[in-house]
């Protein structure tokens, strides 16, 4: 059967290529972190928490884009490698508060090795990773505007 001319075409869709190269990002920072137990998303958990530090895991989720139950296990292992420490919040026992220990802290210069070597992996140059941040940075801030 002949293809549809007037079809879109998938090489040529923003989000096809967000999507397919997410996935390759994702990969190769699974290579990088699997010596260390540690997935992509604990990791971003992680950059987050070395951002700011001793939020609500409300605040933390927000910030990284995911939903509470989704941040559930991420803390709960995280914790288990005794990278952070979740806490109730004083005078509200619904709430916790995340908060990087010693080892969490420790972990930031690891860290750094870790997001220059998957920077490397990419083959951008660093003018290049600014202009790709700034361009996605303007579509999430669209998308979330319309949503």
């Amino acid at each position: 059967m002949p293809a549809n001319a007037s079809a879109p075409k998938l090489n040529e869709q923003i989000c096809y290529t967000l999507y397919s190269t997410s996935n390759l990002v994702t990969q190769a920072y699974k290579t990088i972190l699997e010596p260390l137990n540690l997935t992509y998303p604990q990791f971003v958990v992680m950059m987050s928490l070395w951002q700011k530090d001793k939020v609500s895991v409300t605040e933390l989720a927000t910030t990284i884009g995911l939903s509470k139950p989704t941040m559930t296990p991420l803390l709960k292992r995280l914790e288990l490698l005794c990278c952070i420490t979740r806490n109730y919040i004083e005078g509200d026992e619904r709430k916790k508060c995340i908060t990087l220990t010693d080892k969490g802290h420790e972990f930031a210069e690891k860290g750094k090795l870790i997001a220059e070597q998957a920077f490397c992996a990419s083959g951008l140059t660093a003018k290049e990773a600014d202009l790709l941040i700034s361009l996605t940075g303007k579509i999430k801030t669209n998308l979330k505007l319309r949503g």
